[in-house]
């Protein structure tokens, strides 16, 4: 019986010996810099990327993160925002504002949702930082 045991042992040993040679991290090699990385999320400069017309062509109710300038109030809430690419009608309520004044020379972000229900595209902004 103790042979038994001691045999099932060293085949547990072995076998977890060969298991840590495959698979898990490999430690060996340094990670490419940040810079080289070309796939996944790196962080807040990848939403600057995203511009007017690309916005528009994405789902309904996609998050939007734009980068550009108030240059009309349409009415009501209701804003045109323009940058680089374009430019897309905005809802933005007098709450986002939170009682600041924005010009059109200011460059703001905007972080909001896609509504492609309405003819044309608008934007329903969440957060506005100049």
């Amino acid at each position: 019986m103790k042979k038994q045991i001691l045999i099932f042992s060293c085949l547990l040993a072995v076998q977890s010996a060969w298991a840590q040679k495959e698979g898990g991290l490999n430690e060996s090699v340094a990670p490419p810099p940040p810079h080289k990385i070309e796939d996944g999320y790196r962080g807040t400069e990848d939403a600057r990327i995203m511009t007017v017309e690309f916005a528009k062509t994405l789902h309904d109710g996609a998050t939007i993160s734009l980068r550009g300038n108030l240059i009309e109030h349409i009415g009501d809430d209701r804003y045109l925002f323009r940058d680089k690419s374009g430019s897309i009608q905005m809802v933005i309520p007098a709450v986002v504002f939170d009682g600041r004044e924005v010009k059109p020379d200011q460059m703001l972000s905007i972080n909001g949702s896609l509504d492609k229900k309405m003819t044309p595209p608008i934007v329903r902004v969440d957060l506005l930082q100049k």
